[in-house]
């Protein structure tokens, strides 16, 4: 089947990327992705599990917690299709409205956990600043209305991405950079006028993702400004020790994407294998991280689970 055609207003299918100059051992490469994969879902299956069963953990924290662990399954059940398909079976080919229908949930995701970062950040500054208000000012209402906000805004913002795309002509190469759709990389392949899709990709990035991230900063600045007033040192460590694993959340998921978007705004200065790591290390770092992170650091967290495993034990016995 030919896949580049002039006249095309839209290609039918598009070809996703592995990692180039190892094809031949992309079948080896999929065991490792198949078991992130597995340790995503199941891990964050796992945190969902134990909040929902345990009634001590019904804490804004841990329901925010549990948002992060439900997005982050969208986001892997969102890419799990065309990652497999490219590693495991070698079947690179996704249908053009498949791809931006990915495009659209990998960005709307990723949205929706940027702005449930925050809100963590946000509790994690009630909980050390106001301890004695904590559940006062963060009622389950308004930790729902976060939720359904951080929902809208995602949607409402991703929506116009795959609109955009349709309505350009696509007569260049059909061949994506990753083994998932994303923005920036199904953009290039068109060969119409993209401006106005590159000022609202950059608008998009500038009014969720950065404002998100400078108000995470100055959570923290506000809390080590609370912390720094705690006289006692001990104090000091324990209310610090609170934010670790969240800290480590916001760097694992900040970091990878802000240097995925500079590959693609200078994208001919790098290689393909530096496309491909970070693309990939975006798509698993904090679906794979997160559950892991939380479940080593957070004791309540490691107690229920434990418990939760030690009554299956018994009731198997």
């Amino acid at each position: 089947m030919e896949l580049v055609n002039s006249s095309w207003s839209q290609p039918p299918t598009l070809l996703l990327t592995g990692i180039p100059g190892l094809e031949a051992i992309q079948i080896w490469i999929s065991i490792p992705l198949c078991v992130m994969y597995l340790v995503a879902l199941l891990g964050n299956c796992t945190i969902l599990f134990v909040i929902k069963t345990t009634p001590s953990l019904h804490e804004p924290q841990y329901i925010f917690l549990s948002m992060l662990a439900a997005t982050d399954l969208g986001l892997s059940v969102s890419t799990l299709p065309t990652v497999l398909n490219v590693f495991l079976l070698n079947h690179r080919e996704i249908e053009f409205h498949s791809c931006l229908t990915q495009m659209f949930f990998i960005h709307t995701f990723s949205c929706m956990e940027s702005a449930i970062l925050l809100a963590m950040a946000f509790d994690r500054f009630v909980a050390i600043r106001n301890p004695l208000q904590y559940t006062v000012i963060l009622t389950p209402p308004r930790i729902i209305q976060t939720g359904l906000g951080a929902v809208v805004r995602g949607v409402m913002l991703m929506v116009p991405l795959p609109i955009l795309l349709k309505r350009l002509p696509f007569c260049k190469d059909v061949i994506l950079s990753h083994c998932y759709c994303y923005h920036p990389d199904v953009m290039k392949l068109a060969c119409g006028p993209v401006r106005v899709n590159i000022i609202y990709g950059l608008s998009l990035v500038i009014f969720s993702f950065g404002i998100d991230s400078i108000f995470i900063v100055i959570s923290y600045i506000l809390i080590l400004n609370t912390v720094l007033g705690i006289t006692s040192k001990y104090g000091q460590r324990k209310a610090l020790n609170t934010c670790v694993s969240h800290i480590f959340t916001v760097f694992i998921f900040y970091v990878p994407l802000i240097v995925l978007a500079l590959i693609h705004r200078f994208g001919k200065f790098t290689s393909p294998l530096l496309h491909v790591t970070m693309a990939n290390l975006f798509l698993f770092l904090t679906p794979v991280l997160n559950p892991l992170v939380y479940s080593l650091k957070t004791k309540q967290i490691r107690s229920a689970v434990h418990k939760i495993m030690k009554g299956r034990e018994h009731f198997l016995n």
